[in-house]
């Protein structure tokens, strides 16, 4: 059985306005059309539709069971003509967005709300993971994309760098190190520090090994979520180091910011998008907001280092 739109919009129409005049006027077709559609449809299903006087046209008691069925055909059509003009338009969908602790608690939370406000019926749906895990959840469609700190993808994730800050010194107000104007990491190894350890292992201790041994600096402590790092300098038990872009929450626990030199190391915001399958309208037309949203997110926070 092959039935179309047209057959059954007509057999609607029909039925709603008992006359085949009316139903042509309605669909613009001409009675007679109307008429050859109904009986090339009541061959394709077996049976009458309609009881046919000359004053009347009436459903039959096998067009009134069809007829439910057919309403919810065309309505649910109507429905799916709908969504695939929202997806096409990126008016709806769901976006999966994958971020370590960080981002996903101090950074995107943000972004989402400002998104809403002009694509409400979107779905962001926030993933956080560890740092580690960003690039595998893009790579194995967990999620459409990701966003954090720059890490090493292969050729099925690429990256695109949102904006660079350095690492920087957090302490508490009171702390020595707050009233120095520069800090060197030679400085710093004279004082008790704490860093989240797999972040600064990645990225800080690599890029201080090629310095000479009376440069090198050893944290006092390691821990392993950011937030117990910051808690801790908070409280000036000791300092921490952490990229800039942790301001928003930093000054939450009341810390300052010290730039340290000699080398300053600098770390990128990213994202992370696949490469071996097409992102959905609405993560595409996601991705195009993420990118700006977070930059001047960054500059409002810390406008002297961010770049």
């Amino acid at each position: 059985m092959n039935l179309t739109i047209k057959q059954l919009r007509s057999f609607l129409t029909v039925a709603e306005t008992e006359s085949f005049n009316l139903a042509a006027r309605r669909l613009h077709l001409t009675a007679g059309a109307v008429s050859l559609v109904i009986k090339e449809m009541e061959e394709e299903i077996g049976f009458p539709l309609f009881d046919r006087t000359t004053r009347r046209v009436a459903l039959s008691k096998a067009g009134k069971d069809f007829r439910p069925a057919a309403e919810r055909v065309l309505r649910e059509l109507g429905a799916a003509m709908q969504t695939a003009q929202d997806v096409k338009n990126k008016t709806t969908g769901v976006v999966r967005v994958a971020a370590p602790l960080f981002v996903a608690s101090a950074l995107m939370p943000h972004a989402i709300a400002a998104y809403r406000k002009s694509k409400p019926r979107v779905q962001v749906r926030l993933v956080d993971c560890a740092v580690e895990e960003l690039v595998d959840a893009v790579d194995g469609d967990h999620v459409d994309i990701a966003v954090g700190p720059d890490r090493a993808t292969g050729e099925s994730v690429r990256r695109i760098s949102l904006y660079q800050t350095p690492w920087v010194l957090w302490c508490a107000a009171g702390n020595p190190l707050a009233r120095r104007k520069k800090i060197t990491w030679a400085t710093l190894a004279r004082h008790p520090s704490v860093v989240a350890s797999h972040d600064y292992a990645t990225h800080v201790a690599k890029a201080l090994h090629e310095l000479p041994p009376e440069q090198h600096f050893t944290p006092s402590h390691t821990v392993t979520h950011l937030s117990t790092a910051l808690g801790l300098a908070a409280a000036d038990l000791a300092v921490t180091l952490c990229p800039a872009y942790v301001g928003v929450l930093a000054h939450a626990f009341g810390l300052v910011m010290r730039r340290i030199e000699e080398p300053e190391v600098i770390r990128e915001m990213s994202l992370y998008l696949p490469t071996t399958r097409s992102l959905t309208p609405a993560a595409a037309a996601f991705v195009d907001f993420l990118g700006p949203f977070l930059t001047r997110q960054a500059v409002k926070v810390s406008p002297d280092i961010v770049r």
